[in-house]
């Protein structure tokens, strides 16, 4: 079998492998939802292909998913470079979500972070930092969760030992969380005025 006959077949168990998450991931749409549509916001962390991912987060409601609607504030904690770069050299690269957290974050606001290890130590004091602002936290995992199980309130597990297949598979939750919130949230229920951020 080729290495693309390979990669398809891996990549359709992945894909089969999270039907049995679509009640966790209506309960990440409702947080979601009521977050943005109550007037908060979603703060979004990752390192590498998982901050790209969550760029494309992000950016779905700030800008639009499918349908012309109004913008919701979504922040991609891994954008500025100067804030990573400052936050990093003076107080370690460890802190360079945890102290945006603390710095946009209100209670109420959703953390949404992603790891495919579940080991990141930037993403575990991010999570950590949401709990004690009072955010809500969706967590994006892969393998068996590593040491971020457990800590937030909602999260979806991709159980494969593939880097990029567990990328793939956020990729395809992220997208099917989107289209949860904008149908049954972002389209159908008047949102209050955004908080400043």
């Amino acid at each position: 079998m080729s290495i693309f006959q390979n990669a398809a077949r891996d990549a359709l168990a992945t894909i089969q492998s999270l039907l049995s998450l679509q009640p966790t991931l209506e309960r990440a749409a409702e947080i979601v939802g009521k977050c943005l549509t109550g007037g908060g916001k979603l703060l979004v962390c990752g390192n590498g292909g998982s901050a790209a991912d969550g760029a494309d987060f992000s950016t779905e409601f700030t800008c639009r998913f499918v349908t012309d609607r109004q913008p919701y504030p979504a922040l991609n904690l891994a954008a500025c470079g100067s804030v990573l770069t400052a936050t990093g050299n003076d107080y370690g690269f460890d802190e360079v979500f945890a102290r945006q957290v603390r710095a946009f974050g209100r209670k109420g606001d959703v953390l949404v972070a992603l790891t495919t290890s579940g080991n990141s130590k930037n993403i575990l004091s991010a999570i950590a930092a949401a709990q004690i602002a009072g955010l809500h936290s969706i967590a994006l995992l892969g393998r068996d969760g590593g040491r971020a199980r457990g800590l937030a309130e909602v999260e979806l597990i991709v159980p494969t030992p593939v880097t990029a297949r567990i990328q793939e598979g956020h990729k395809f939750l992220l997208h099917v969380l989107c289209e949860m919130v904008e149908a049954n949230w972002l389209l159908a229920k008047p949102a209050k005025a955004h908080r400043p951020v």
